[in-house]
Parts: C-alpha cells; sequence; structure tokens
C-alpha cells in the first residue's frame, strides 16, 4: 500500500493510541453481521496495520541510531 492512501491524522498517534484503535477495530469487525461494512472495516484495519508497521520500523531506527551514539560515546569516555 502506499503512503499517499494512508490517513494523515494517524501520524500524530503514538504506537499504542494506533494499536489501541487497532484492537478496537478487531472486536468490531468479530461481532459484523453485514459482510459490506466488514470488507470496509477490514480495509480499513490494513491501512492502519501498514501505519503501525511503518512507525514501528522508524521508532526501531530512531532507537537504535541512539543506542550506537550512546555506546560510541561510552567507548570515548573508556579510551582516555
Amino acid at each position: 500500500m502506499k503512503d499517499k492512501n494512508l490517513p494523515l491524522d494517524n501520524d500524530t498517534q503514538s504506537l499504542e493510541e494506533l494499536t489501541s484503535e487497532a484492537n478496537e477495530m478487531l472486536e468490531s469487525l468479530e461481532k459484523e453481521k453485514d459482510l459490506q461494512n466488514s470488507i470496509d472495516k477490514y480495509q480499513k484495519l490494513l491501512k492502519l496495520n501498514n501505519i503501525i508497521e511503518k512507525k514501528f520500523q522508524k521508532n526501531s531506527k530512531m532507537i537504535n541510531e541512539e543506542a550506537k551514539k550512546k555506546i560510541h560515546n561510552i567507548n570515548k569516555k573508556n579510551a582516555k
């Protein structure tokens, strides 16, 4: 799925908020009896899942970079 297809309002939400929203959508899907509504909700859930994956990857990369910087600083201090 392309980024341009994803809603922009989810960009400001945290991973926890997005995960909670996905869980609510899943619960709603489980209760849904109308197939057409289920398809629409499922497609929204797929988009939300894509947003969560991208945000998780971005956060993971940021944490990894911060850890490398801290390790580098510790190595500098130990080298003195």
